[in-house]
Parts: structure tokens; sequence; C-alpha cells
């Protein structure tokens, strides 16, 4: 029945916007809360990988732990994201990107989980990242409408009738699975945005955002704005090279 029921959304989904998915609301975004759930059941063991902190990774320190069978029967109105620590920005490789796009713009390549942002005709910052899960990919082009720091999360009802352990807000924080920054696309439901699962990079693992190392988005916010273009791609074209300067 939930198979069901997510290809319809899929169906209808796909006559708008490429950017919904699975019913997520204007004022939510696209963690299924798996993160927030790996960040409890890790909260007393959590062992930072190596250079994590130059990631702006930290341990989660949430007190709500919805993994206990002796859980809240119901959601919780209001979790609190936790501490907002100043987290500096990392700044990624550069790499020699052959591809018609202007300076300053960004694109998306799905198939490699790489950001780029051009910072000449030829040359561009790369960023390892983590997309939208197997029938949550999207494509197409989206301007930059804001940037918000350490922003709250409201899981929509429908992720929280399949995950009744989802608060029905979460501030922001170093618990939020929207990480240090959320870089809005156009009217869109999508994001790229912070995350504190530093497992989940390099994967394929939203419900159609994309998902940074927080002093990656850090860096990554210094340099777009609002207008900037960002062009979400399946894969680069094979004319594009990239190489390591």
């Amino acid at each position: 029945m939930k198979l069901r029921m997510c290809v319809g959304l899929l169906a209808v989904f796909a006559m708008a916007s490429p950017a919904v998915a699975d019913g997520l609301s204007p004022w939510g975004v696209w963690s299924d809360g798996s993160q927030l759930k790996k960040s409890q059941a890790k909260a007393t063991t959590f062992v930072p990988p190596p250079g994590a902190s130059n990631l702006g990774m930290m341990p989660p320190t949430a007190t709500l732990n919805p993994l206990k069978p002796n859980g809240p029967s119901k959601p919780v109105d209001l979790a609190q994201g936790g501490a907002r620590p100043s987290i500096s920005a990392k700044t990624p490789a550069i790499v020699a990107l052959d591809v018609d796009y202007a300076p300053g713009e960004v694109i998306i390549d799905t198939s490699s989980r790489t950001l780029y942002f051009m910072v000449s005709s030829k040359q561009a910052y790369a960023y390892p990242i983590a997309v939208g899960k197997a029938g949550f990919a999207w494509t197409g082009t989206e301007t930059v409408s804001k940037i918000v720091d350490w922003p709250d999360w409201m899981p929509p009802e429908e992720m929280r009738q399949r995950k009744p352990f989802l608060p029905i807000k979460m501030t922001g924080g170093v618990n939020n699975p929207l990480g240090a920054k959320a870089i809005y696309l156009g009217n869109s439901l999508y994001r790229i945005h912070g995350t504190n699962d530093g497992n989940s990079i390099g994967t394929a693992a939203s419900s159609g955002c994309f998902r940074m190392h927080n002093a990656h988005v850090v860096h990554l916010a210094s340099l777009v704005d609002a207008g900037t273009k960002v062009h979400v791609l399946k894969r680069l074209p094979k004319t594009a090279r990239t190489q390591s300067i």
C-alpha cells in the first residue's frame, strides 16, 4: 500500500515543478528523519571520523530518543535542535571543469554526487554531497531564493504518519537534520543544506535535497546569493573533463 501511494504521489508531482516529493510541505524539508534517528541512536557512543572537526561535525546531544520502546506515544510538539556553534568554512578542492556554465553558477552532478561552484569558466570548487534516494532524484534549474542559518525543521504530516517518532517541529541546531545552513532553491521544496550525519555524504540518502558537510555549506553560502543559478544534472556532459589542480 505504501509503495502504491508513493508511486501515485510521484506521478502527480511529475506534472508540476520537479521540486516536490513525498508529500512534503513548503514549510518542511526532505530529511526522512533518518539523520535524527541515527544521531539519537549514537548519542552516547559518537566517535567523530578523522578530520570531522574540520568539516563542522560534532556529537549529537538530543535527549529525545525515538528508538526507546517506552518513548512518547505521540510526537513532541517542539524538539530542541541543540547548540548552534560557530562553524568555520572549509574550502574544498578546486578542479578543472570544462562545461558551458558561467562563473558564479552551481552545477550538481547527481551521478557522481558532487556539487560544483564555478570559480571561472574552466575551474570549479568540488564539494562531495548526498543526493536524493531512488525515486526522489530530479533534474532542472532553480535559483537561490534565500539562505538561512541553523534552519528549523517541520516534518509534514504524511512523513510523521510513517515515522511517528518525528517531532512536530525541531528548532535549528546541531541535532537538526538541516545542519548549519540551508540554501533555498526558488519556490521549490528543495534545499542545499548541511548535515551532522557525515556518513551520508557520497550516498543517495535524501528525499530530494542535497546534503553537505556543515563546513562546506558554510563555505558555499559565502559564495552564492539570491538569484544564483543552480543546475541539477543527472550527470555532467560527456565533453566535460574534471581534473584536480
